[in-house]
């Protein structure tokens, strides 16, 4: 059989519709699709859009880069952030019907016989100029308190963990669409062209921690190209694979093996138009970049003892949180767009007095170093810093309750983050909760409102920002989302 023909009757649809596209049909699609996504990524077609030239912005931006630190798996707001004092009457009385309003609760606690109110057990005091109530778990944060702007009225419709993580990254509780660093890599891309513009961090999980698995998709392209999927950095080996060189190549044969294989992706770019080999010709150049960039970055043995003793006595193990926040730091000086440092763990159904200690400890130092780090080297001011999970924990209490232990479930009706830096309001606490930490009763703000928010920072309008697919244009925030103006600087 004739290898050629063979292929031939192999071609697929995107194959005769990328060709198409090349000839007669391109004035047809052109009329129907945006100019700069025919045939191929904006980037193949100007140098200067994968370095955040192009497009232009929409308004004049506060922040150039935005590091969130994801507190996966729910952390309890009620041991952390939002006090009440008034919850120690109510132990173990079963939560007033009037509060929860027959509203929908998971099938982890629907099937038990009473809902009895859990007090935090742990001691709340005043800092910064405000007197804001912060928990003693929490004392390094607490201290930078006049930088952060509170958000006690973060709420979401998805009640289990994979949804509601889908929901906040991607904005829908599908699986599928693109996450906002993505948006952002797709939108404005980076000014360093050495790096991805979406880098994610995962740090290590504390010993006997209760987690949920974290799935790529959840920093995946979705349907935009796949050149703005988020790269994860590893902790062990190599910060990325095969980013070394095999035993037997050469910087200078590794360089001559990819020249001939770009021309080939572009002879093929050229006959079918299919942008995902732009995407992978970019790629290549990329990983080749980064085989220098990279190791530098990661090196952190020219930080001074000062710093270092900042982040706290874990920030020279690998795969840390405090050795992720300090990267997250040394990425945003070389400009990367979006880092995000994942810590899991937060999933306190049970024991939760016993647990949550552990993992403040491990977050509490490193995320105040960061925040003290980027304000004295004067980046504070462009660099956004979120912090917060997929939802927050019931006031009352999953399984045992007493004296001493409680477990908490998810909660997606109020829930607290806070944001820092990069156009937001310093020293701010937003929105009202109930006195069981149940029901918002002032100043709500969705999930949706907080990603307008923080494109809104960028100098990207929400609704502008979008991507065509399956006949409608698709945007991060759907056809939802309001920019908290009451804590935009």
């Amino acid at each position: 059989m004739n290898p050629i023909n063979e292929y031939a009757l192999q071609e697929t649809r995107r194959y005769f519709l990328g060709r198409a596209a090349t000839g007669v049909g391109t004035a047809a699609l052109a009329s129907l699709l945006n100019p700069r996504l025919l045939g191929a990524d904006s980037a193949a077609a100007d140098p200067q859009a994968s370095l955040g030239q192009l497009p232009k912005l929409h308004h004049a931006p506060k922040a150039k880069r935005v590091i969130w630190l994801f507190m996966a798996d729910g952390p309890s707001q009620l041991d952390l952030w939002d006090y009440k004092p008034g919850l120690s009457e109510y132990f173990d009385k079963d939560l007033p019907d009037s509060v929860r309003m027959g509203q929908r609760i998971t099938t982890m606690t629907s099937g038990q016989t009473r809902l009895p109110v859990a007090p935090s057990k742990f001691a709340f005091q005043q800092h910064g100029q405000n007197g804001t109530w912060v928990s003693e778990l929490l004392p390094h944060l607490g201290g930078v308190v006049d930088d952060l702007c509170l958000i006690k009225t973060m709420n979401t419709e998805a009640i289990n963990h994979d949804p509601a993580i889908t929901y906040i990254q991607t904005g829908s509780q599908i699986p599928g669409r693109p996450s906002l660093g993505s948006w952002l890599s797709y939108g404005i891309g980076s000014p360093n062209a050495d790096l991805p513009a979406y880098v994610v961090l995962h740090s290590r999980i504390a010993a006997g921690s209760q987690t949920q698995a974290l799935f790529a998709r959840l920093w995946g392209a979705g349907f935009l190209p796949s050149k703005h999927q988020g790269v994860a950095l590893r902790s062990v080996g190599d910060p990325v694979l095969y980013l070394s060189n095999p035993d037997g190549v050469d910087q200078a044969t590794r360089r001559q093996m990819l020249d001939g294989l770009a021309k080939l992706n572009q002879r093929r770019l050229e006959e079918q138009g299919d942008p995902e080999i732009a995407a992978r010709i970019a790629q290549y150049e990329m990983a080749f970049r980064m085989q220098m960039s990279v190791p530098e970055l990661t090196d952190i043995a020219g930080e001074d003892e000062k710093t270092l003793e900042m982040y706290g006595p874990e920030v020279k193990d690998k795969g840390t949180f405090a050795y992720n926040c300090l990267l997250a730091r040394r990425l945003a000086e070389r400009g990367v767009r979006f880092t995000q440092v994942f810590l899991r763990g937060w999933d306190h159904h049970g024991s939760l007095p016993q647990n949550i200690p552990q993992l403040c400890k491990a977050m509490d130092q490193p995320a105040a170093a960061l925040i003290k780090d980027l304000k004295a080297r004067g980046m504070l001011d462009d660099t956004l810093v979120v912090w917060g999970g997929e939802f927050g924990r019931t006031v009352y209490s999953q399984g045992t309750l007493n004296k001493d232990t409680y477990g908490r479930d998810h909660h997606p009706r109020c829930f607290t983050m806070w944001l820092a830096g990069g156009g937001i309001k310093p020293g701010v606490v937003h929105g009202q909760t109930d006195d069981f930490s149940y029901n918002v009763t002032e100043k709500p703000v969705h999930i949706h409102d907080l990603n307008a928010t923080i494109l809104h920072c960028l100098g990207i309008h929400h609704e502008r920002l979008t991507f065509p697919f399956q006949g409608r244009d698709f945007r991060l925030t759907d056809v939802h989302g309001n920019v908290v103006r009451d804590i935009v600087a």
